[in-house]
């Protein structure tokens, strides 16, 4: 991993031999350990390597991109032809274009150097823990593994990145079984940035593993009603996330078709919603430190108590909208705890869900939504009846944050988001 350096020096003077003045690329190698298992018995170890160069090159206005995973000379060069040829071909864009120069900074996150050894005795001591709390529940398939990365990006305004990530990461597919019966199957994972801590006290994992357990019980709905949910942190990320792509995207942004192309200072969801994109987090395992544009990241605030703060702009949009670019990519998402218990959310609640995933597609241009509550929960007069199944729910994303009803004092990380629950109410719930 340490011939990057070397190999950015070779695709500069491949880019300068071309008649290439403006550019910005990536440059990346990776090595991933990893050990899988089959129901809690280890059955594969394995190391894997990748790497990868990633270009973008602008003539007379036009933009040209193209990658490959070939960091010869010859497959470096072809890289260069190709995103040339692509320039080329395309129609010139005044937008098209790359961050100015940034000071030149090297990152360090998480684990580089990976204790096998360790991870291997925790992801065993889950498995003897989930024997134990949980016997209902029927391993399917476990990977435990750790990843790391070495990464340069330049661009020719001068900008200069390096970072070195590791991290550990520990995924299981698993459902409900008694015996008689068998649920769906449930997935959960976290990340780490160490192995201090036992693999199920961290994310949502032994929840989850509850929530199978649970899900044998199934409760029928029918007909028709409207109610109140409790978005879990998953759920509340995935809903989170349409609201961004809907509402604050660069795509919506540039074709004009947001709810909110015009609402920055103004209130637009309930005042109990604060929304930020994090660079990083002591609770997170994962990092971002710069952004594709070639700008240093920035925590970014898009609500703040329902105030809407910030779109999520690359610099393409910004430049075509004449709008603040984000400097922020978006990947690491936090949604601010409030001050409610859990418990007391479900007890408030006269008739709803506990809403854990959904399927259905992008809600449209308005907001409205329609799809299937996944791995989801029946709640009458505050208390949990049982699984619900083929239950749908629909309504308004935009309604859905102004209505929030109550967020946890409890913030869950996985490692990779920072996520409360949250209730809603006005939720349109149907039975068979």
């Amino acid at each position: 991993m340490s011939e990057l350096k070397n190999i950015s020096h070779t695709a500069i003077d491949l880019l300068k031999n071309s008649g290439v003045k403006k550019y910005a690329f990536s440059l990346s190698e990776n090595e991933k350990r990893e050990f899988n298992a089959e129901d809690n018995s280890f059955s594969l170890f394995r190391t894997t390597f990748g790497q990868s160069f990633s270009l973008s090159v602008f003539i007379d206005g036009k933009k040209g991109s193209s990658s490959g995973n070939d960091l010869t000379s010859e497959g470096l060069k072809k890289t260069v032809d190709d995103a040339i040829s692509g320039a080329v071909s395309s129609s010139p864009d005044e937008a098209n274009d790359i961050a100015e120069k940034q000071e030149p900074a090297m990152f360090s996150y998480g684990p580089f150097e990976a204790d096998m050894e360790k991870l291997y005795d925790r992801v065993s001591e889950s498995f003897d823990e989930i024997a134990e709390d949980f016997p209902k529940i029927k391993l399917m398939q476990t990977v435990a593994a750790h990843n790391r990365v070495h990464r340069i990006y330049l661009n020719s305004n001068g900008t200069e990145f390096e970072n070195f990530d590791g991290v550990y990461s520990v995924s299981y597919q698993f459902a409900g079984n008694d015996g008689e019966n068998t649920t769906g199957i449930f997935g959960g994972s976290v990340y780490m940035k160490n192995l201090e801590q036992p693999v199920l006290s961290q994310g949502l994992l032994r929840r989850q593993f509850e929530d199978a357990e649970k899900s044998l019980i199934t409760y029928p709905i029918d007909g028709k009603f409207e109610g109140d949910i409790i978005l879990t942190p998953y759920a509340l990320a995935e809903f989170g996330g349409f609201l961004i792509e809907n509402f604050l995207s660069s795509g919506v942004i540039m074709d004009g078709t947001s709810l909110w192309l015009d609402k920055i200072g103004e209130k637009v969801v309930s005042d109990k919603v604060d929304i930020h994109l994090l660079t990083s987090d002591e609770r997170l395992a994962l990092c971002d430190f710069y952004t594709g544009d070639g700008y240093r990241a920035e925590n970014v605030s898009l609500i703040e108590k329902g105030v809407l703060r910030s779109h999520l702009l690359s610099l393409y949009a910004a430049k075509k909208t004449g709008r603040p670019v984000t400097k922020n990519s978006g990947g690491i998402f936090e949604v601010a705890a409030g001050d409610s218990d859990l418990e007391d959310m479900i007890k408030s609640i006269k008739r709803g869900l506990i809403v854990s995933g959904f399927s259905g597609s992008m809600p449209g241009a308005n907001g409205e939504f329609s799809g299937v509550a996944k791995n989801s929960f029946y709640i009458e007069d505050g208390e949990i009846k049982g699984a619900v199944m083929e239950t749908m729910i629909s309504g308004n994303l935009v309604d859905m944050f102004a209505n929030v009803t109550a967020v946890s004092s409890e913030q869950i990380s996985d490692g990779a988001m920072l996520i409360p629950y949250m209730a809603t109410s006005g939720i349109t719930i149907s039975g068979k």
